[in-house]
């Protein structure tokens, strides 16, 4: 079976097909970094507005280009939330309409699920049931996944996302937007040692995450260093570091938990090969597997969307009438 898959959750246009014998066929992606960066984070009607732009085109092409894939297309998945209602919106109605006009189902899916499933898209296996590590710029929570469909939070952030905390630091620091790939590059120049960060709930009871203090601390000591270059490289890396430190210690908390030998990371912030490391030894020490994917698939796209709804369709789970179905805030364990 064939999966047209459109993402357009946030700000990334994304349109992909997946084969479920020959994988993923094609994965195109439009990002809107260029238009957000000025105001230091992404404008929701700026985002719909782009998307309306971008996604029909961006469609037309590929199926142009590979006229003779679309023939065997089976059903639309698209991204119906959580996210930004405009964006999903726009993604919702042309894949619904594509769908209707060729008499084929449309699938709607879960972001995050997405995110959680995406080392299956590379050929990974992945058996039920694991803890997934989900950081990106809206969601800090560890997961419990039971199935395709059935998942438990465990634990979530009380107040700003990994994602978020880095932007926002990389912002003070004037280093662009987005801002997490050039911190940790920043960071890197720094060493560690020479300031003291504050690990809030690192070793409290719950699986809860909590940054908003963090953040506080760190700008507060930015801007009291902020002439002495080097002192701002080595807040930068004992930031990141504090980070990764509480991310990996709660992961290996989840684990003990329930007991499960494989975690997957996922998200935009698993791209920062850092924490991939630091899971990575403290997984080996406890005999445990991890399970993340190649940076591409890290950030937000239409591949991984398409290879949920293959799973849904392949389970018989889709929708017959091809009503537009969006939720902006949707939960992971509510899903059915």
């Amino acid at each position: 079976m064939r999966i047209l898959g459109v993402e357009t959750s946030f700000d990334d246009t994304g349109v992909a097909i997946y084969d479920s014998n020959d994988g993923l066929l094609i994965n195109e992606v439009i990002q809107q970094c260029d238009i957000h960066v000025k105001y230091g984070g992404v404008v929701p009607e700026l985002a719909a507005r782009e998307h309306m732009k971008q996604l029909s085109p961006l469609i037309k092409n590929v199926l142009k280009k590979n006229a003779s894939f679309f023939k065997k297309i089976d059903c639309v998945a698209y991204t119906a939330g959580p996210g930004l209602p405009g964006s999903l919106l726009v993604g919702a109605t042309m894949s619904c309409a594509l769908a209707y006009s060729y008499n084929i189902p449309s699938i709607p899916v879960h972001h995050l699920e997405g995110h959680i499933l995406s080392p299956m898209l590379e050929g990974q296996i992945l058996n039920f049931p694991f803890i997934a590590l989900l950081v990106s710029g809206k969601h800090t929570q560890l997961i419990r996944a039971y199935s395709i469909g059935q998942y438990e939070i465990l634990g979530s952030t009380l107040d700003d996302a990994v994602g978020e905390v880095f932007d926002k630091i990389a912002k003070l620091l004037n280093l662009g937007f987005p801002g997490g790939r050039l911190l940790s590059d920043f960071a890197s120049h720094g060493k560690l040692g020479f300031f003291k960060f504050p690990k809030p709930m690192k070793y409290d009871n719950s699986l809860n995450f909590s940054f908003s203090g963090l953040k506080t601390f760190t700008l507060n000591l930015i801007k009291k260093n902020i002439e002495n270059i080097q002192s701002l490289y080595n807040i930068a890396c004992e930031f990141e570091n504090t980070i990764l430190d509480i991310l990996v210690y709660k992961s290996k908390k989840a684990l003990q938990k329930t007991g499960y030998n494989n975690l997957v990371v996922s998200g935009g912030v698993s791209a920062n090969y850092k924490l991939i490391h630091a899971l990575q030894s403290m997984l080996k020490k406890n005999n445990k597997k991890l399970f993340f994917v190649d940076p591409k698939f890290c950030t937000d796209n239409a591949a991984m969307i398409a290879y949920v709804g293959m799973l849904y369709l392949r389970n018989g789970i889709f929708q017959k009438k091809n009503d537009i179905f969006v939720r902006s805030k949707w939960l992971i364990n509510d899903i059915y």
